[in-house]
């Protein structure tokens, strides 16, 4: 099969590059699209920071009726996009429609619907009496243009929302999407076109990633939004540093799983094989490592070798497939990898799914391995792939130190009937999302901020936290007696100003009434000065 990141050069009236993509389950050509060139990309950027004030003017009410056209185009096209994501990606229909677009439509109502709130100023109290008079305020000012290098993995849903919030905040947006999906980007730029916004304020740009990131730091943006390897994402924040350009990383996760004694075995299983080997295991908040108390432990792993067989692996068009096609080849050698270092250091392979003898497309066996440990890839690093290893446990505190051994954190999930014990439990883990008795849902709400600790990235998307990375902070503070000539600590200096500085704190702070009477009686004598004036 040929690569889908092949770039070929054509010449219509001037010769220009091609990215092609491919169906991953068929090994068919499906699109062919043109290369931007890095002069292309600055002058988009230069052009969206010329509009976007006048876009970032609107009352916010008026952006929320632009953005709510897009909602209005994917229900009307919704079959079609999500039959370009299961081809493009290699994911089933039914993963598609539910994972990425009931996901946007929910996000995109969510956040018009908050975002007048969102924006808001937010009065600040007063901290302290003797600054009664300064009434302070947080205002939310948009960046000016945000650029978004999106993921192939989830090529609908994750660039989505961070381009609504950008949008509804005041931001123009220039958008680049995986090379490897380029039929989803450009479903995603028409649904955006939809909303008719003004010139400028929406760009979607296509570029290869090997230079894409330079290319967006060194354009101008004002921030920028990265999903991707933690390794890209550590460039990426070295390079922004040079410009002190604000960046947002959301770079994956190993997420474990801790399956208690008094867990649904049953549901725990069940939840297990979705959030494991959903769109092929590849999803960063994915299960990879899953830890069971040792008194359950057999009987779990019976359950799960159950639900493992009886996956049905197939072409992506078929409603009744349950594991669609890996995206790129490139992953599926990364897999095989994990599985054949894990099998050598003496893992073995307890459950697989029948392996997809019959398909020529890109096909992975789902697989469960057991007696791993640590010093394996498959439970040190991101496999991305559908394979999970599974470890006993003896105590709650043994689940916890093997649940943060990893230098990733983006999400886990704890699993009993006890909730008082699972919110303990959660609060030790070391990671950016903690669902009990699920798992790989928690991107899905709107109203969650989505992120990690540790290497898994730094900022937030989704939710209020999420909504509140697209705007900077600016706090207004107002003087309510601008009437006086001047503050009590304007020059000119003398030794009373002084005393008054200090019987502000006797005032305040003395710790005898006689000591805070002479503060105060310190404090008067200096007062005058702010109604005299220096000239």
């Amino acid at each position: 099969m040929n690569d889908p990141n092949q770039i070929s050069a054509t010449s219509d009236n001037q010769i220009r590059d091609y990215i092609e993509c491919w169906d991953p389950s068929l090994g068919k050509k499906i699109g062919r699209f043109p290369v931007t060139t890095v002069e292309e990309l600055k002058k988009s950027v230069e052009n969206a920071k010329k509009s976007q004030p006048l876009w970032g003017a609107l009352p916010v009410k008026r952006r929320v009726k632009y953005i709510m056209r897009i909602r209005d185009y994917i229900y009307g096209h919704i079959d079609d996009i999500a039959e370009a994501i299961s081809k493009d990606n290699g994911k089933t229909r039914v993963d598609a429609m539910i994972t990425e677009l009931v996901s946007s439509m929910m996000a995109i109502t969510y956040y018009c619907k908050k975002a007048p709130r969102f924006l808001k100023d937010q009065k600040l109290p007063v901290g302290n009496i003797m600054f009664m008079n300064k009434k302070s305020r947080i205002a939310r000012i948009p960046f000016g243009v945000i650029g978004i290098i999106s993921p192939w993995n989830v090529p609908f849903a994750i660039p989505f929302s961070e381009i609504i919030m950008a949008l509804l905040a005041g931001n123009s947006v220039v958008l680049k999407t995986a090379t490897e999906t380029q039929l989803v980007g450009h479903e995603l730029k028409k649904a955006i076109e939809a909303a008719e916004l003004p010139e400028h304020i929406f760009t979607y740009v296509n570029m290869p990633g090997n230079i894409a990131g330079d290319a967006f730091l060194e354009s101008g943006i004002d921030k920028l939004f990265f999903t991707g390897s933690v390794n890209i994402g550590k460039y990426l924040m070295k390079k922004a540093s040079e410009t002190l350009t604000p960046v947002s990383l959301e770079l994956g996760g190993n997420d474990p799983m801790i399956v208690c004694d008094d867990a649904d075995l049953k549901r725990a299983a069940t939840g297990a094989v979705w959030a494991g080997f959903q769109n092929t295991g590849q999803s960063c908040g994915g299960v990879e490592r899953i830890y069971v108390q040792n008194r359950v432990y057999d009987t779990f792993l019976g359950y799960l070798k159950h639900e493992v067989e009886s996956l049905r692996i197939g072409l992506s068009d078929n409603y009744n497939t349950d594991i669609g096609a890996m995206t790129t080849t490139r992953q599926i050698n990364t897999v095989i990898e994990h599985i054949e270092d894990a099998l050598a250091q003496g893992a073995k392979i307890y459950a697989q799914s029948d392996p997809p003898s019959h398909l020529k497309g890109q096909f992975q066996s789902c697989m469960v391995l057991v007696n791993v440990t640590h010093e394996m890839k498959l439970m040190r690093d991101e496999t991305f792939g559908p394979v999970v290893g599974v470890m006993p446990f003896e105590s709650i505190d043994d689940a916890i130190r093997l649940a943060n051994g990893s230098y990733l954190g983006l999400t886990a999930s704890i699993w009993t009937k006890n909730r008082k014990k699972a919110m303990r439990i959660a609060k030790r883990i070391q990671a950016g999302a903690i669902t009990i008795n699920d798992h790989l849902m928690s991107h899905g709400l709107p109203e969650t901020p989505w992120g990690g600790f540790k290497q898994s990235g730094i900022g937030r998307t989704h939710g209020r936290l999420g909504f509140d990375e697209m705007t900077e902070p600016q706090v207004i503070i107002n003087d309510t007696m601008s009437f006086t000539k001047k503050n009590l600590w304007w020059h000119p200096f003398d030794i009373d100003v002084y005393r008054g500085g200090k019987g502000i704190v006797s005032l305040l702070y003395g710790n005898s009434i006689s000591q805070r009477i002479t503060g105060f009686i310190n404090l008067l004598k200096v007062l005058p000065r702010m109604f005299k004036s220096n000239l």
